[in-house]
Parts: C-alpha cells; structure tokens; sequence
C-alpha cells in the first residue's frame, strides 16, 4: 500500500509538474514559479536547480525503464553543457540568465557536486560516455581547485580565488566549512563511484568518511555540527533536524556502494545514533521542526526536510525491520502529514516549501526557485522504489 501510494505520487504528480517546467525555446528549465504557480519564464537558472533536475529525471528513467524521462534529462543535460560550464576557467557557474548566459559566475563546491550528482545519474541512464568525462573533469576541478590538505573548501570566483561564503553560511555566522557541503561532495561522489567505480574517489569518500566521525560528529550531542571555520572549529549552536536524518541515511548508502567492511563498522553506530536522535528528541510524532539554535527550535516545516524523514527513517528501519518498528510507524505517519498537509491543494501543483507549525503553508514561498526542485521529494519516492519497500 504504502509503495503503491508513494509510486503514485511520483508518477501522477511530481513528474508531470517538472515536465511542464521545460523550457523549449531557451533549454533548460524555467527558473522560477511562485505559490500561486505563475511561471516566471524570463527568471535566472541555477546550475543546483539544473543539475537537480538531471539527477531526477535520470533516475526516473533508470528506475521506472521510462525512456520519456529519460528524454527530459537529456535535455537538462544539453543545456548544462551549453550554458552552466565555464570553458575557459573549468567548472561550472552558480547561475545563468533565462537565456543559458553567465550569470552568478561563482564556483561553489557545492555546485560543483550537484553536477557531478546529475551527470553521474545521466550516464547510468544513457550509458553517454561524454557525461561521465565531464563528471570526472569535474571532480578534478574539486580535487585540484577546492580543498586543502584538511578537506574540502566553500566557495572561489570565476577562476578559483576564494571567495566568501555567503551562499552556503546562515545564521549569523561566515562558515570556510560546512557540513552541508561535505555531504553532498560525498553525496556526489557515491553516485559518481557506483556509476564509473574509479579508485580514488573510493580514497576521497573512505576521506570523508573519516571526517564526518572525527570533525563533525558531535557524540555528546547525537548530532553533526553544520558550520565550522577552516580548522574544523563549530561555529554555532546548531542542530540541523533535517541535514542530520539525511546525513544518517546518505553515508550509509556511499558504505553500502564503496563496500568497504572496516569503514562500515566505523560509521555505522554514528549513523544510528544520528537517527535515534532525530526519532527520539525532534520528531513530533507526525512531522519534524527544521531545525533548533541555542536551544530554541524553529517550528516552521520545510518540505526537504520532510521528505528526508521518510528516507531517514525507512533506511534506519530496513536494518532491522523486527527491532525498529518504531522507523516504521514514524514514517508512515510523516508520510500522512505530507499529504494531508504538504502536498499543495491544487491539483497542478506539487508541494509546499514551508509552512508554519499548524500546517499553514508561507504563501511567499515559491514552488520553484533555485534552491526548490524535485531532489528530496522525488528522491524519497525513488527511494522507496528502490528499496523495493512493500508494506
């Protein structure tokens, strides 16, 4: 039932509304779409937004056997090679005009992994070797441009001076490293690894690995600390509801495709105790906060972080389906909340970016924007599918 519903809604809903989001004239897709769903065809594209879009749509296809999809992400693949890679500079741009030119030139890691992310999951879908040559010119360019001997680096201009991170630091604080970028260059990396198994990033991710238990995590606290300066010092009081639960399942899933038993071991009580937290301490019973600074919890529910929820709490719950029954019902009544309350009321919609404690959606908040796409939400069903999740 619980498959079926959740199958349903990628096919009947998710997919079609990013599929009116295609841009025939200019490529890519449309950049932006407020609450209210009017289109905003002349707004910036974000290289995130793009490369986001990629890793769906592939995925979809490579899932689902869907050649359909997989003609959506060969078109958000032609315009990342047209409008997001700088030729000069190496790299990709934070963002682009409507019309595919160069926007916000910065070079964040972040992005850099988010195209990493989709190329990967294009070629596993197409099997076009181009896309894999420019993933790993990609992951060059990290390796080369945006880390030091202690890890990885936040943002650079165009041609890789550093730069300050305004994009990737919040609250207050100016982070040189954040956990956030950590986990999706190992995000990133997975995906590149079980697509094309080349033996140094198998060395990067054991790396990040190392990094997540012994900079990161914060034993005392069952969490990961999110923003730190460059030697790894945590900057704020900040526990990250959603960044956490998806931390728990996402490395889990790059040991279960680097295959590597000692590395496992290591991490694998950390995950854990990162889900059991979030359970035990965040979640509402229905639904999860975003997030808690100084001991103050921001109520508000943000649509990724319920979606991570789902993921989070399945992956925890698959270990061992006799003893964690209770990932089971938590997640089935996340999966409740969502669409009772997250999935937006008119039918051409799709969800919600915000919304208050008492399910009341922000009306300022668009359905797409550079950082709205269909990752998490599309992800978790993907996921579900994947894990071929039956009950």
């Amino acid at each position: 039932m619980f498959r079926k519903e959740v199958e349903k809604h990628l096919r009947e809903r998710i997919i079609p509304f990013w599929e009116r989001l295609k841009d025939d004239e200019y490529g890519g897709y449309y950049g932006f779409m407020d609450f209210d769903l009017k289109l905003d065809k002349k707004a910036e594209k974000g290289c995130i937004l793009n490369s986001r879009i990629l890793w769906f749509f592939s995925t979809c296809a490579y899932l689902l056997h869907d050649d359909e999809c997989l003609g959506y992400a060969h078109h958000a693949y032609e315009f990342m090679k047209k409008a997001f890679i700088d030729r000069k500079n190496g790299g990709v741009y934070w963002s682009v005009t409507y019309d595919g030119k160069p926007l916000d030139t910065t070079k964040h890691t972040y992005c850099q992994a988010f195209a990493i992310y989709g190329l990967s999951a294009y070629y596993r879908a197409s099997k076009e070797e181009e896309s894999i040559g420019i993933a790993t010119m990609l992951a060059r360019i990290i390796e080369e441009k945006c880390r030091d001997n202690g890890g990885y680096l936040e943002a650079f201009n165009q041609d890789f001076a550093p730069a300050s991170n305004e994009k990737l630091s919040e609250n207050g604080v100016m982070a040189e490293r954040t956990m956030n970028t950590l986990l999706h260059v190992f995000e990133a990396y997975t995906e590149f690894y079980d697509a094309a198994a080349k033996k140094d990033i198998a060395d990067r991710l054991r790396e990040m690995l190392t990094i997540f238990k012994d900079k990161m995590y914060n034993p005392a606290k069952h969490r990961q600390e999110v923003f730190f300066d460059r030697d790894y010092n945590s900057l704020i009081d900040l526990i990250s509801y959603g960044h956490d639960i998806e931390t728990a399942w996402l490395i889990d899933r790059g040991l279960e495709v680097l295959g590597d038993d000692e590395y496992a071991a290591m991490l694998a009580p950390m995950t854990s105790d990162l889900a059991d937290n979030i359970l035990h301490t965040a979640f509402d019973g229905h639904s999860l906060p975003q997030e808690c600074e100084d001991g103050a919890v921001n109520e508000d529910r943000v649509w990724w972080v319920q979606a991570e929820t789902v993921n989070g709490f399945l992956n925890e719950y698959l270990k061992d389906p006799d003893k964690n029954g209770e990932y089971k019902t938590a997640l089935l009544s996340e999966w409740e909340y969502i669409k009772d309350k997250v999935v937006y009321k008119a039918e051409d919609g799709e969800w919600y970016s915000q919304l208050d404690k008492d399910g009341a959606p922000y009306k300022d908040k668009p359905v797409v924007e550079p950082w709205k796409c269909p990752y998490h939400n599309g992800r978790m069903c993907l996921e579900v599918i994947r894990r071929q999740v039956d009950f």
